[in-house]
């Protein structure tokens, strides 16, 4: 991992990857029953760039967060952070990449231990990982609580003390403590108000700017995510279905998903009636995902192929990806 990354350079690469949960308690394989959250994506996530993961609640947006990080052990396929396959390594063999690789979860409130001082919980991966004595561990906290915009003497508070914003601003100090490479925001605003949302999403972006950091940001509010991601990716049922640039995504969206998805963003406009426009039916059971296209069962525009076969993520012009059949007709 010595090598210098630049801006733009692969830092992730997933190839096929799934993760099932056993449903069941059956011993025998052919009675056990799987939950397929992660089942079968590909993608690759550069240096230095924010990728917005978005898609409804239940799609395996924040399972596959867990899983690139190894909190979660892929079921199959390979995880390359930069260049290596860390899908198989033990636990003593991830430490080092753990180190580059950090999470900030959605709740900021269960997220942060409450018996413990905010100086106790960021400098815990200090001492996990060993990383400097006490005094030194000392000033890296005040100098982490400075940079997320809080004062060093809120070291000594504990979490039930602060508000909901700063606690996120303690969960991002936490994060950035061992100086990562790569961050997840799982959810990492959903849990705030409109206007800490704000303060929060500018946090991000100055400090991906000052730390060169690279972001994975799972939502499911588009609006957010146009906001502050450079690519975007749309997963339905365990599925990459459309990754573009998040200009060219929401100005020319070609996934039906991802155009009801943007349609269903709430206009300004009392005037404009979007109830034609939401997603209906519901989203089928990823125990027993529908054959060919899984979004078939919702799709307007849904043909006897699109039951049958499955369509291939495939680039249609300008690093445009976009599983759809409907893009052979306009080839």
């Amino acid at each position: 991992m010595a090598e210098e990354l630049k801006r733009g350079d692969e830092l992730i690469r997933l190839e096929n990857v799934k993760k099932y949960f056993q449903a069941n308690k059956a011993l025998r394989e052919e009675n056990r029953i799987y939950i397929k959250a992660v089942d079968g994506v590909s993608l690759s996530l550069r240096y230095g760039e924010t990728f917005g993961l978005v898609g409804e609640s239940g799609c395996g947006k924040s399972t596959l967060g867990q899983t690139i990080l190894r909190l979660e052990d892929p079921t199959d396929g390979a995880i390359y952070y930069r260049g290596t396959d860390i899908a198989k390594l033990s636990s003593n063999e991830m430490r080092p990449y753990r180190r580059e690789m950090q999470i900030i979860f959605q709740d900021p409130y269960s997220s942060l231990d409450p018996k413990m001082t905010v100086g106790a919980i960021i400098a815990e991966p200090l001492i996990v990982h060993k990383m400097g004595d006490a005094k030194e561990r000392e000033r890296r906290v005040a100098e982490l609580l400075k940079l997320v915009g809080l004062r060093p003497e809120h070291a000594k508070r504990y979490p039930h003390e602060f508000s909901g914003g700063q606690r996120q601003r303690i969960g991002i100090a936490r994060a950035l403590a061992v100086n990562p490479k790569f961050v997840i925001c799982d959810e990492a605003v959903s849990a705030l108000d409109v206007s800490i949302q704000a303060q929060v999403l500018n946090l991000l972006r100055r400090l991906q700017k000052e730390l060169g950091l690279t972001y994975l940001f799972i939502a499911h509010g588009l609006a957010v995510v146009k906001y502050i991601s450079d690519r975007v990716g749309v997963m339905y049922l365990g599925k990459i279905v459309e990754v573009a640039d998040s200009d060219e995504i929401y100005a020319r969206p070609l996934h039906p998903y991802t155009q009801a998805l943007i349609k269903a963003i709430p206009e300004p406009n009392p005037d404009i009636s979007q109830a034609d426009d939401l997603l209906t039916g519901d989203v089928p059971s990823p125990i027993d995902p529908p054959s060919g296209c899984r979004f078939h069962t919702r799709c307007p525009f849904a043909t006897e192929r699109c039951s049958q076969e499955e369509p291939e993520l495939r680039d249609v012009g300008n690093g445009h990806l976009c599983a759809c059949h409907l893009m052979d007709k306009e080839a």
